[in-house]
């Protein structure tokens, strides 16, 4: 006890430094990096159409059918062109969608050359050659298909060319369930890198609580979708909320293309 009644005891006046233990948060770090990233590639409001796009099922067709051209041509001049043509049209993209458009068409002409790595080591380089620059304006064309196309156009040109309603449905509704998932695992992440105070021996439980709050957010997606759909009386028949008018951009878009068979064609059987 204290002389003075009003004086706080000894251990109570102490100061008392904590120190806790520190650990390692790369895993929670990366996690949360690497599924960011890939929401950064499933934003649904990317595509954004010009005065000069053709309508959306013209464009899907146009462009599945520039990539089946390149996939059998024979002849590298043609593939050339096309590359020339899908660089003037990256050109006019804008700069977030020309960065992701030349990283990814890069990054899979890279995976081609590797692949075809063995062909150059037996004395073949122009295969892998080839190989690569196909891989380059294949993924170009997709990817310029995609970022110039709003989704909601992308699912009503899905429906135009005929595609069944409950397929457009289910794709619809995974690429939106995609984001809110992704956007919840990452709020998961950040609120345990918040918590961890000190060394956590059991990182497999934080991490299997991670995905429960992402399980249980599934379920309860999932319920919330089903009664919403059953409240509005969906019957499996899938409505396009945007309709596609021919316009005269589309003609001259179809006359374009007429002249790349016709170039295809005529390239094909020259070596």
């Amino acid at each position: 006890m204290s002389d003075r009644p009003h004086d706080l005891p000894a251990w109570l006046e102490a100061e008392e430094r904590y120190q806790p233990a520190t650990d390692r948060d790369g895993f929670v770090v990366a996690s949360a990096r690497k599924i960011s990233s890939v929401l950064a590639r499933f934003r649904l409001d990317d595509g954004r159409s010009g005065r000069l796009s053709p309508s959306a099922p013209l464009k899907l067709l146009l462009g599945v059918g520039t990539i089946l051209l390149v996939s059998l041509a024979r002849n590298y001049l043609f593939v050339l062109l096309m590359l020339a043509g899908v660089l003037v049209r990256a050109c006019l993209l804008p700069t977030g969608a020309l960065r992701r458009t030349m990283g990814a068409a890069t990054a899979a002409a890279a995976l081609a050359a590797i692949v075809m790595l063995p062909a150059v080591l037996i004395g073949q380089p122009r295969s892998a050659l080839v190989l690569a620059t196909k891989a380059f304006v294949s993924t170009g064309v997709a990817l310029t298909v995609t970022l110039t196309t709003p989704a909601a156009e992308t699912t009503g040109a899905l429906a135009a060319l005929g595609m069944p309603d409950i397929a457009i449905l289910t794709i619809e509704l995974a690429l939106r369930g995609i984001v809110q998932l992704g956007t919840t695992a990452c709020e998961a992440l950040d609120a345990l890198l918040l918590r961890c105070v000190g060394r956590n021996r059991d990182k497999r439980a934080a991490l299997g609580g991670v995905g429960g709050v992402v399980l249980i957010r599934a379920a309860r997606s999932s319920h919330d979708t089903l009664d919403a759909m059953r409240c509005r009386g969906f019957e499996g028949s899938y409505r396009r909320a945007v309709r596609h008018p021919t316009r005269l951009v589309d003609l001259a878009w179809v006359l374009a293309f007429a002249l790349v068979v016709a170039l295809f064609l005529n390239l094909q059987g020259a070596r």
